[in-house]
């Protein structure tokens, strides 16, 4: 197979879809516009912390099994850690209730019936929420398909907004159906939590940078592609910082940026082409302090805490950092950043200090607010009926990015799914 493949975009989307494409019989190459690759999920030097942090927290589950098959071509599996059983702290900050919950490792939910394994106060009758998100289609909403009580709101709804970015009351009930059906209905095998040891970059980006070069794939950095010519049905040309790059016959192009960027370049240009034009962002705060604090019980196995009541959703504790997930944050827009900042410290404090040997103090040493302005696109019924799938009108060119239809949400997951469906849908690799 002769030619070349450029996959424009270094994010996961892109790495996944490099990754799956090397060695096909084409020349690989990848081009990222910025200084480097990993997209939403990279690591750097932040000189205000004086320290190397992640752009955003990221959890996995074991049921992502396409991200862990990309961890597993690029050496990156034992890079992760967690608590190694579905094991979730979670304190209600509104009613100063703590508990795990411990998921029943079969797809029988036996933890239901364990009051010490299941969340407080909540009925078996409410398990018809995830029987209705399972089963909703077309326009549902989460919020008609949760049921009142205990385990909507201090499970069903952290969870949902944690997984669309996007409130219950306009999310997608379809969308968080997928998530549950591939998670919690396999049972707890299927969800394990994981999350990168080190930083995102030394899980999910340097270790596949170092599997590309070994498969010779040329991943150039500051990179951008700012048009594409276009004509009778294909992409003929890259506009690239030195140039034009004519494209032959062979060549083939894997468009995996973000859905502002692709509309840049297509719409009006490509027939049928559409994509998400409403967006969400997230909010994500890291806090360090002078000493690594020392968590106790479950705070401890997992190295995370699930917030109910509080504006926030995780609290992730590596070394010295605390760092802290605010998911659909539109509604802060308009609020200053140190006062939120500091209501999170506040309920940070109070989750965590019952779990650590020593106090934290009233203010951290040093604090970063990190806002992704659109993180992902809204996950509403709307926006996700203008995500388009992986193949286009043009012949030699496909769609990649947690934005296409991939059927999930805007996760690590669909981004790393909608690359490797990339491939396949030029015909570079068959399905597996």
């Amino acid at each position: 197979m002769a030619g070349t493949l450029h996959i424009i975009g270094g994010g996961m989307a892109g790495l996944a879809a490099a990754v799956e494409a090397a060695g096909c019989g084409k020349r690989v190459i990848v081009h990222e516009a910025g200084r480097a690759c990993g997209g939403r999920a990279r690591s750097y030097e932040d000189r205000q912390l004086g320290c190397r942090i992640d752009n955003g927290n990221h959890m996995l589950l074991s049921a992502n099994k396409t991200v862990f098959r990309y961890l597993a071509f690029t050496g990156g599996t034992d890079t992760l850690t967690g608590p190694g059983a579905p094991l979730f702290p979670f304190v209600d900050l509104a009613e100063d209730a703590r508990w795990t919950l411990d998921l029943s490792r079969g797809k029988v939910p036996w933890w239901v019936f364990q009051p010490h394994k299941r969340v407080p106060d909540m009925r078996v009758v409410e398990l018809r929420s995830l029987q209705n998100l399972i089963k909703a289609k077309g326009d549902t909403t989460v919020a008609e398909c949760l049921l009142p009580g205990a385990l909507t709101r201090r499970l069903l709804e952290p969870f949902a907004i944690s997984a669309l970015n996007t409130a219950c009351e306009t999310g997608s009930a379809t969308l968080l159906g997928a998530v549950v059906r591939e998670s919690l209905s396999q049972g707890g095998n299927a969800c394990i939590p994981w999350y990168a040891k080190e930083g995102l970059s030394e899980s999910l980006v340097d270790p596949a940078l170092k599997h590309l070069g070994f498969m010779q794939v040329d991943v150039r950095t500051q990179s951008r592609i700012a048009g594409l010519d276009i004509e009778r049905g294909r992409v003929t040309a890259l506009h690239t910082p030195e140039g034009p790059l004519p494209l032959s016959a062979d060549d083939a192009i894997i468009l995996a940026v973000p859905a502002p960027v692709a509309s840049s370049l297509l719409a009006g240009r490509v027939p049928g082409f559409s994509a998400p034009d409403e967006f969400e962002s997230i909010l994500n705060l890291h806090f360090r302090l002078n000493e690594a604090p020392q968590p106790l019980g479950s705070f401890a196995q997992s190295g995370f805490i699930g917030l109910v009541g509080s504006i926030a959703e995780w609290v992730f504790l590596r070394d010295d950092i605390l760092s802290v997930t605010v998911s659909a944050a539109n509604r802060f827009a308009a609020q200053d950043p140190d006062i939120l900042a500091r209501t999170v410290w506040h309920d940070v404090r109070r989750a965590c200090d019952p779990v650590l040997k020593t106090a934290l103090p009233a203010t951290p040493a040093h604090q970063r607010v990190v806002w992704e302005k659109r993180a992902t696109f809204a996950a509403t019924p709307a926006q996700n009926r203008l995500r388009p799938g992986p193949a286009t009108a043009l012949v030699n060119l496909a769609l990649a990015g947690d934005w296409t239809a991939t059927g999930l949400p805007a996760t690590l997951e669909g981004a790393m799914r909608s690359g490797v469906q990339a491939v396949y849908t030029l015909g570079l690799r068959r399905p597996t």
